[in-house]
Parts: structure tokens; sequence; C-alpha cells
């Protein structure tokens, strides 16, 4: 077979021309960097890198754990992973400059490995399930159903078996899609929009003018992570007991906070606002009206007719029940119609990459490319040449992911007893597949589908383990395995692209990834375990950090083992109707177009306050209009900073659960309880206390 060969003569620069056909010697992007070494891949691995990477993966860690336990809304925190490890090593570097120490200079390659090693650890705390799948197999969330509650079907979170899951599963997806990266980055040009723009954030860094403006944004950064850190700090104190604190306040009245339509005050969630596009924040405050304005309280008047009325509120077999069911419907309609829609997106487009090339010259390893290539401008020219460079061998890949499917699969039954060996086995044949569809169609869309992956393993490893024999928890630990692998190959693919338009070595960006995750395989448990022992009503329906999304997994495990006979009266007929929304809804979205299709809501972000309720989506609310009024005003200043003040946000209000989390577990309680009353209770209260 034919081998590209690798030379170090450095491309023609280009020669661009403008619609007048005068030719313009602009400078390119790499033609900016042209005077700067790239340093050998050995050498962007950088011990201080990996010391700012694993600081920088504990915060966000911590931050995502936090998103996952409360509503398991997760912005995308790239710009903040980028913006602070440029901070923190240039502000290392420029001091070590000054006195005369500094060894090896700050590379934009450099950046790319921490942004990668910090995405990839704190991304274990989405993909490990804290708040999905492996917290739904606790006996917390499995109290709050009445079927398959058996001890078979439970297993109470332990950090040492948590780390051990997560060693045995979170590395074979990066080396099921490394043999595809080249085909993936540079014969299908794939866009992935995420990785692409991270890459042109870390670019931009390393330039005069972009530092002057990184700069500028730390400090605004800076700015609002000390007022958030404040003002929860200030909030604790007045949290005594249960319902109490700013995040209880009635905002619109008593009866709108009954039903869960209040603001309360998270900067948390303003800051996530600030950074979902409104669509996502009208979408989930339309939910909230529909299900919590509407809905649920209709069938609340039918109680004792549609299910009996002495029920606990938090029973299945009541209005939780169709709180619950019918926001499942919707996830799963919905994800069922992406699932088709970026399957059919992705088996089109690589039956148009086939067809544009002989299929005996299509590509399959890194060092093998179609003897004709297109013109390539010099951005392009010099990157490719860059990105072949550091080859990982297709052996070394395909050994990898063998030997660590093999170790998986003998050591799951042991975490598991009712996960056997050849269900693992299955899962792990067509879970490269699967993860190269996840990752061409995110290269295409930026949507990962490792949930939806995830929930096909439920109903096919559950069903098949059976309900006599543990499939419930056989369910969700396959989801696990699942989303584990599509996820980090997603991801990996990302980071490749952010490499290849910064100049950074695949092979730097797989160490860097493989790191990171190890990493992430023993922070993430280990934050998980200080939020379960220092909040008594972790995954409590109501309480501070209910984890909806554990008893939403746990259900889906459930109906794909035991079916629909649990379910109350009517809930099914509304979960068809739900269901058939979705698909319906999503379809007229893509009919209409792009530009229609922004006013036209999404029944994903719908679904989610169908059972937590509207104080989020509120909060998310507030932070889309500060940021588009701010946008009004000036929309260039807005557009520089308001990811910079979002991200302070949200870091802030995150990294106070840690000094929250120490507190409560020293026994220190806060010594005020603010509550609202209504002036009837309250007059009974003082009548009580004056008596």
């Amino acid at each position: 077979m034919a081998t590209q060969r690798i030379t170090d003569e450095a491309p023609q620069k280009p020669k661009y021309t403008t619609a007048d056909n005068d030719e313009d010697y602009r400078e390119s992007v790499e033609m900016m960097f042209e005077s700067k070494q790239v340093p050998s891949w050995q050498n962007q691995l950088t011990l201080r890198a990996f010391v700012v990477s694993l600081f920088l993966g504990i915060l966000f860690t911590f931050i995502v754990m936090k998103l996952n336990l409360t509503t398991g809304i997760i912005p995308s925190l790239n710009v903040s992973a980028g913006l602070l490890g440029f901070f923190f090593v240039k502000t290392w570097t420029t001091f070590l400059s000054r006195s005369g120490l500094l060894k090896q200079p700050f590379t934009r390659q450099e950046n790319t490995v921490i942004q990668t090693c910090v995405v990839a650890t704190s991304g274990i705390a989405f993909s490990g399930g804290f708040g999905s799948y492996l917290f739904g197999m606790s006996e917390i969330v499995a109290k709050q159903s009445t079927e398959a509650n058996a001890a078979q079907n439970i297993k109470n979170p332990q950090l040492h078996w948590m780390i051990g899951f997560l060693f045995v599963v979170s590395f074979l997806g990066l080396f099921s899609v490394v043999p595809l990266r080249k085909i993936m980055i540079i014969d299908f040009k794939l866009i992935y929009p995420s990785g692409t723009a991270t890459a042109h954030l870390i670019n931009s860094f390393h330039t005069p003018q972009g530092a002057r403006l990184a700069k500028k944004q730390v400090k605004a950064l800076g700015k609002f992570f000390s007022f958030s850190f404040v003002w929860g700090f200030f909030q604790w104190f007045f949290t005594a007991g249960d319902a109490c604190g700013f995040k209880e306040f009635p905002t619109f009245g008593l009866e709108a906070y009954r039903n869960k339509f209040f603001f309360d005050f998270s900067a948390t969630y303003v800051g996530v606002g600030m950074i979902c596009p409104y669509l996502i924040n009208v979408s989930l405050l339309l939910g909230a009206i529909i299900s919590w304005g509407i809905m649920w309280p209709l069938i609340e008047d039918r109680k004792g007719h549609w299910y009996p009325a002495d029920l606990s509120p938090s029973s299945l077999n009541g209005l939780q029940g169709y709180k619950v069911f019918i926001a499942i419907a919707m996830i799963l309609g919905d994800g069922l119609y992406n699932f088709l829609k970026v399957l059919g997106h992705t088996l089109f487009g690589l039956s148009r990459q086939i067809r544009m090339k002989k299929p005996e010259t299509l590509p399959v390893e890194a060092g093998q490319s179609s003897t004709e290539t297109p013109s390539l401008s010099y951005d392009d020219e010099r990157r490719t040449q860059m990105f072949l460079k550091d080859q990982i061998p297709t052996w070394f890949a395909v050994a990898g992911y063998v030997t660590v499917a093999i170790i998986s699969a003998a050591t799951l039954p042991h975490i598991f007893p009712h996960l056997k060996w050849y269900h693992a086995a299955v899962i792990y044949i067509f879970a490269p597949v699967l993860a190269f569809c996840n990752s061409y169609g995110t290269g295409l869309t930026d949507w990962s589908l490792a949930s939806t992956y995830g929930k096909l393993a439920i109903f096919t490893i559950g069903a098949w383990a059976g309900a006599s024999h543990g499939g419930v928890l056989a369910g969700l630990a396959a989801c696990g395995v699942m989303m584990n692998i599509v996820s980090t190959a997603s991801d990996l693919m990302q980071d490749f692209k952010t490499g290849y338009m910064t100049l950074a070595s695949p092979r730097s960006m797989f160490v860097s990834q493989i790191i990171g995750t190890a990493m992430g395989c023993v922070i993430s448990p280990c934050v998980f375990w200080l939020f379960y022992k220092a909040f008594n009503n972790l995954g409590v329906p109501g309480s501070e950090y209910p984890a909806p999304y554990a008893l939403v997994y746990r259900n889906m495990s459930i109906l794909g083992v035991e079916g629909f006979s649990a379910l109350p009266k009517n809930c099914l007929k509304l979960c068809y109707v739900f269901f058939a929304a979705a698909i319906v809804v999503n379809a007229i979205r893509d009919a209409v177009g792009k530009k229609r299709s922004k006013y036209i809501p999404l029944p994903m972000a719908m679904a989610i306050p169908f059972f937590l309720g509207g104080y989020f989506a509120i909060d998310m609310c507030v932070g889309s209009l500060i940021l588009f009024v701010w946008q009004k005003l000036n929309k260039t200043k807005a557009d520089a900073f308001g990811p910079a003040v979002a991200s302070g946000l949200i870091c802030g209000d995150g990294i106070w659960t840690l000094p929250s989390s120490i507190l409560a577990l020293a026994g220190i309680n806060p010594p005020i309880c603010m509550k609202f009353l209504s002036r009837k209770t309250n007059t009974k209260v003082d009548g009580f206390l004056g008596s």
C-alpha cells in the first residue's frame, strides 16, 4: 500500500485572491506562529501542565458533580478550562522568565495538553454516572420505587468498587477510535465544532492581542468567582433546617412556590443560563409551565380516581410516577429521533466519502492516503504535515483495546455479579462500531449521543439478564460500560481536532487523555463520596441534591426488565402521547429549517423540569436576560467577557460545595433558619409561641 511521505520542507506560503483578483499575502493563523518552533511530543507533556491539570481537574469535577446532582444540565466548560490553564501557566512562566530561570516557554501545544487533560478528568464525573446510572443502583434511589427494590437489584456506593469499575471501563473508548483519527480529521474533514472552537480560543491566547484580552477575561472571571463564592458562603448562614434560606424564597408567591416556580438565587444556574443558548432556557421554562403549571395540578385533582389518595408524595404509583415516566417518554422519544437522524447523517456522509474516493485508495491507517490529494491551504498543509508526523501504531490501539477488554470482562462480574462476562464481551464486540458512529455524528453535529447508547444497553442487557437474575442492576452496569466507551471516544476525537488546529501531536493528545482519564477515575469517585457522606438527603426528591436522573435511569431499567405493569392509571397513554410529541416536534424543527427552528422548543430540554420543577429554569432565564441586555448595550464586550463572567459565577458557587461539605462532615451547622410562611400559618405559629 502507498504510504504518504512526511517531509521537513515548509509548505509554500499561500497566495490569497480577493474578489477583484488582486493578490493579497494576508497572514494565515499558522503564518502568525511560523517563527515559533513546535516542540516534540515529549516536550509538550510537561510536569507543570499536569500539575495545573490536576488542580483544575479537581475544581471542574466539583462543578460537574454539583450540576449532575442538582439538575443534570452540564454546559461546556471548555472556555473556562482553556482560559484558566493559560492564565496559571502563563503567570508562572512570566515569573520564571523575569527571574532568568525559564527553561521552556509556554506554547499553545502545552495549553492544548492542559485543556485535554482537564476535560478528560472532569468528563468522568458525567460518564461515571454519579448522577445517573451508578447512583441509580443505590438503596436511596431504590426506595423511591416499589418495583425491583430487592437486595439483588441494589448496590450501594463504595469508594473501592467505584474506582475499580471506572478504571476497567474508561480506557476502552480511547483505544477504539485511534486507528480512525486520520480518516475523521483529514480525509473526511469533520468539523467537530467544540474542538474547533477550543482550538481557535487557544490559538488566540498565544497572539499578543489575544494574550491581552485573556488577561482581562481572567480578571473578570476572578471577580465574579469571588462574588459567587462569597454569595454561597453568605447564603449558608440561613440554611439551618429543611426548606430554609434564600434558595427557598417564594419570589412569585407561596402558591407558585409550591409548584416549583421561584427564583432560588443560584449563581451557578444564572451562569449556566448565560452559556446555554436562549432556545434551551426558553424550552426549559416552557416545559415547567406545561407540567407544573398545567398538567400536575390537573392530575392531582384526580387523586383517589387515577391513583390512591393515601400514597406518599415520592411514590411512583402516584403523582410522582406521572412526573418521572412522562419525562422518560419524552427523553426516549427525543433520543430515538436524534439517534436515527445522526445515524442517517453518518451513513449518508460515509457513503458520500466512499463515492468520492476509489475503494482501493480509501485510507484505513494513519500512514495511508489517497494518491490524489486535493490542493490544501497553507494552514491545512502545515497542520496535516504535523498531524501525520507522530503516528500512533494501529497495532498498539488494537492490542490495547483487546487487552483492556479481556481484563474488563473478567473483572466486571466480580463488581456486578449479575453482569456476566459474556454480557460484557457482547458489548465490547459492538462498542467500537457505536463509538465510531458517535464520534462521526459528533463531528457533524457536535451532539454526543453517549447517554442514548447507554439507554440502548440498559434495555438489551437488562432484558437479557432477566428480572429474576438482577436484570435491573445488570442493565444499569451495562449502561455505564457503554456510556464510558462511546463518550470517551468522541471526546478524544474532539481533542484530536483541537490538536490538529494547534499543531499539538496526536501522541501528546492521547497521553494527556490517558492521564486525565486516570486522574478522573480517582478524583470523581472521591468527590462524589464527599457529597454522599456530607449530605444525608442526597438523592431525595426536593432536597438540595435530588440527583433526578438517578431515578430516571433506574426506572428505565425497571421498564426494560419488568414492562409497564407498575405504571399508574392512564400514565402509559400519556407516555405514548409525549413520546410521539417529542418525535413530531423534532421532525418539525428539521423540516422548517434553521431560521425558523430557533423558535421551536427542544423536547429534551422541556422534559427535564417535568420532574424537577421550574426554579432552575427561571435562574437560567435570568442569566439569558442579563446576557441579552448586555449584548444590546455593548455586543462586542458581551461576546468577549460573557463566557468569562458566566464561568466565574459557576466556578465560585461550585467550589463553595467543598468547604460546605467539610463543614457538614465536621458537624458545623448554619446558625439561622430563614423560612417563609403564609399569614395564616404565621398567626398560628405566633399563637403557639405566645402560649
